[in-house]
């Protein structure tokens, strides 16, 4: 058995003492310290939420109106009023005419890859889907809208489209196939 002397008994005493009350201390205090720094910080102004409209709803009453898939809005004649224009511009496709080949390919699927001249006539050299080179002049068609070549250049083929104008008839557009690189 050890004997300690009574200085280093009550120093002993003390060291227990203090030992035991840091024990018993909350282990929490920094947690709510740093709580209450956090809630006494000047907060930020949150804006409210938008007010959002009430859906208002739509009853469809199909019976008061008329079936789109069997009686027309207007009649062909009542729309060239509404519009201003003639009832037929006297333009349409010649449908009697034999189809060229070029015809069977959209206008934006062909290629112009080149320029010919023969006997002073122009020629362009079109290249369709298929890998086909054609060669075409004014007056033959390309494109599925009835395009007829009108004139050639060293760097794109110009056509005029017949394509229907929307209300029963058709129009002249302007199309043009550039040269690709």
């Amino acid at each position: 058995m050890i004997i300690f002397s009574h200085p280093f008994r009550s120093l002993l005493l003390a060291a227990a003492v203090t030992a035991l009350a840091g024990c018993s201390s909350d282990p929490t205090t920094d947690l709510a310290d740093y709580v209450k720094q956090v809630k006494n910080q000047q907060r930020s102004d949150i804006e409210p939420l938008p007010e959002f409209k009430p859906y208002e709803s739509f009853t469809y009453a199909a019976t008061d109106l008329r079936d789109p898939f069997t009686v027309p809005a207007f009649s062909h004649q009542q729309a060239a009023v509404a519009s201003n224009k003639p009832v037929s511009s006297g333009i349409k496709p010649d449908f009697e005419r034999p189809t060229e080949p070029l015809e069977e390919f959209p206008l934006d699927s062909l290629r112009m890859v080149g320029t010919m001249e023969q006997y002073e006539d122009n020629w362009a050299l079109i290249n369709d889907t298929d890998g086909t080179i054609h060669r075409v002049q004014p007056g033959n068609y390309a494109g599925q809208n009835h395009g007829k070549i009108t004139r050639i250049t060293e760097f794109e083929v110009e056509l005029t489209e017949i394509v229907p104008d929307g209300i029963g008839g058709w129009i002249e557009r302007q199309a043009s196939i550039a040269i690709s690189e």
